[in-house]
């Protein structure tokens, strides 16, 4: 990345340094390899070790390293490594990537993406493309998956069409899908109802009334509704004036290359792809109309047997986008006669596939390490030590220090540690009793938008998040030397700026009693 910025002036301070480092970080392959080695050597010097957290019923939860070169444990290695470990791993999200990307390819290879992005930069300002890049980012949330498979790429292509260096684009659209996963205009999402049961969870089981300061009572799943509307206002500004201040004139300098089949030279559209893009236009409605007889039909809500509520559309809500992009795409290649036969939609997938080999070999040794860390009890023993350096601090009696202790510890195990629901499980039933009985006005929704803020802040810097590799695939598609370093230092901006700011307006809302939510 030292290209993109010794013309012009140079980095100083912790950036530089971060820079320097980030030359000699290994590809993440390697790193996952390196870190497997590790695990098993470090699990076989304190295998047999206990530890004790708080559980959900304010009781002692005793865990246990287990030693995973014991007979049993490299059996379950093994045994795991190729399907449970790689393939199902995170409810099969590999699966997930590869029929997106499938999808994608036939939008991508019929010409559409690329239509588009001509059709789009025709009408949009360099002003306010970094803050719709952001929004669109930190929206998508809603759909994580959907945000890493489909936004980071389409924003590349849309800097790439208007000439701009196409990782800029892919930063901007990486800072908001994953820093600012916790933000949304959308109640009740997903992330919402997995906080907000547990933090009830937490806070009743030890006596802790799940209310408001003032006494009103707590909805798991709008509890932070207007914390994070505002946030999501804040991220987007922070978010486009980082990229417009720090990423753009940084990345602008450095070189990059159009993969042969992406054409954006000509950027005026013909009459042929103009006649395309009407009938994908009618495509994406009867795309949205099909959803939505699934919506309103066999993939509608219901509640089942225990009494909870199921979603279908949402729980497959990945398959449905891919459906969109299959149609739409579909309806432009024949269109404009990119695809005169079903043979040549098969080739449009197979030449998509064909930049699937890196994502493939990343995944395997990603997969297996997070999986063996969180089997061998490694992960639990990490948050749990991040968890007791912060109880030693002794900052009981300052409540907003100690809720930005809070964030900064769990904003580093993040690092370390990846899984939103699984750090909440440990780090919820230590943190929201413990800051109620410091002071009454530490409700659980504020410790809970706490975590929140700092589990998303460093999600874009760390190797250990899931589509870490995923993205830097995706990258490497304009600039093929690519490290991982390079995108730390990239990411980092965003990483400070929204740690900093989101921690900002969390205190502003506590010290003058704002509500979260309702």
């Amino acid at each position: 990345m030292s290209e993109a910025l010794s013309p012009g002036q140079k980095s100083r301070g912790i950036i530089a340094f971060i820079e320097r480092a980030g030359q000699k970080i290994p590809d993440p392959v390697v790193i996952f390899m390196f870190l497997f080695a590790v695990v098993l050597v470090l699990t076989s010097l304190i295998g047999g070790m206990q530890f004790d957290v708080m559980g959900a019923d304010g009781g002692a939860v005793t865990h246990s390293i287990k030693n995973m070169l014991d007979t049993e444990h490299v059996r379950w290695l093994f045994d795991n490594a190729l399907l449970q470990n790689w393939l199902a791993f995170g409810r099969g999200v590999l699966g997930v990537i590869l029929i997106v990307m499938l999808a994608v390819g036939i939008a991508e290879h019929s010409g559409l993406l690329a239509a588009l992005i001509k059709k789009v930069g025709l009408h949009i300002s360099d002003r306010w493309l970094p803050y719709m890049v952001v929004f669109l980012g930190i929206m998508s949330s809603v759909a994580s998956d959907a945000g890493y498979l489909v936004l980071i790429p389409l924003a590349g292509l849309l800097y790439a069409g208007l000439g701009k260096n196409p990782l800029i684009g892919m930063a901007a659209a990486f800072a908001g899908v994953s820093a600012g996963f916790s933000a949304n205009l959308i109640p009740a999402t997903p992330s919402d109802v997995i906080l907000g049961v547990n933090a009830r969870i937490f806070a009743e089981s030890q006596g802790v009334p799940f209310t408001t300061a003032s006494g009103e009572p707590l909805n798991p799943a709008t509890m932070h509704y207007y914390f994070i509307v505002v946030s999501t206002i804040i991220l987007t500004l922070v978010g486009a004036w980082v990229t417009k201040r720090f990423v753009a004139p940084r990345l602008s300098a450095m070189s990059y290359e159009l993969p042969d089949d992406l054409k954006l030279d000509d950027f005026k559209l013909t009459t042929q792809e103009q006649k395309g893009l009407r009938m994908a236009g009618l495509g994406l409605l009867a795309a949205l109309l099909g959803i939505y007889l699934l919506v309103t039909g066999p993939l509608a809500p219901y509640t089942n047997a225990a009494g909870r509520e199921i979603t279908p559309y949402l729980d497959n809500v990945i398959l449905l986008i891919s459906f969109v992009f299959v149609v739409v795409g579909l309806c432009y290649g024949v269109t404009t006669r990119k695809f005169t036969s079903l043979q040549d939609v098969v080739k449009a997938m197979v030449k998509q596939m064909n930049t699937m080999g890196y994502i493939l070999v990343l995944t395997f040794f990603c997969y297996n390490f997070l999986a063996m860390l969180s089997y061998s009890g490694l992960g639990t023993y990490v948050t749990y030590l991040g968890a007791t350096f912060l109880g030693s601090l002794g900052l009981q009696s300052f409540p907003v220090a100690l809720i930005i202790g809070f964030i900064l510890t769990t904003a580093f195990i993040n690092l370390f540690v990846g899984g939103m629901t699984s750090k909440w499980m440990l780090l919820g039933p230590i943190f929201v009793p413990m800051l109620y009985q410091v002071n009454p006005n530490m409700t659980p929704d504020l410790v809970t938008a706490a975590y929140r803020v700092a589990d998303s802040s460093t999600n874009i810097i760390t190797p250990m998040m899931t589509y870490a590799g995923v993205v830097l695939a995706f990258m490497r598609k304009y600039k093929p030397e690519l490290k991982f370093g390079d995108v730390i230092s990239m990411m980092v901006p965003y990483s400070a700026a929204f740690l900093l700011m989101w921690t900002v307006v969390l205190v502003i809302f506590f010290a003058f009693g704002l509500p979260l939510g309702f």
